[in-house]
């Protein structure tokens, strides 16, 4: 199995940054068939949304809400993907949610964490 832990949320001003971090743990062979990672975000009531990706070769992908605001990274050394969040608006706020895609679930995003609040006061 994989875990997933989550960690960088909180409350922040309009314009403000965060960085959320989520690390991967399980047995060295369980962690190696992760092939991306990816954060969702979700407010009550609507879809949940897929917000950035990064595959283990570092490629990334983004919704475009947020490019050229939001950064994904990774250290594949420490299981360990990161999502930069700068001049953050209102409309940011959601449960923002850590998402692995995984041979269990045919390299589909089937582990998630349990997600941590960001709220974007204006």
């Amino acid at each position: 199995q994989v875990q997933l832990v989550e960690s960088g949320g909180g409350l922040v001003q309009a314009g403000g940054s965060l960085r959320l971090s989520c690390t991967a743990s399980g047995s060295i062979f369980r962690i190696s068939r992760i092939s991306a990672m990816a954060w969702y975000r979700q407010t009550p009531g609507s879809q949940r949304e897929l917000v950035a990706s990064i595959t283990r070769g570092g490629n990334t992908n983004y919704v475009d809400s947020v490019k050229g605001r939001f950064t994904v990274s990774r250290d594949n050394a420490r299981n360990t993907v990161y999502l930069q969040m700068n001049s953050l608006k209102p409309e940011d706020t959601a449960v923002y949610y850590c998402a692995a895609a995984h041979s269990d679930y045919e390299f589909e995003y089937g582990y998630w964490g349990q997600g941590t609040q960001v709220t974007v006061s204006s």
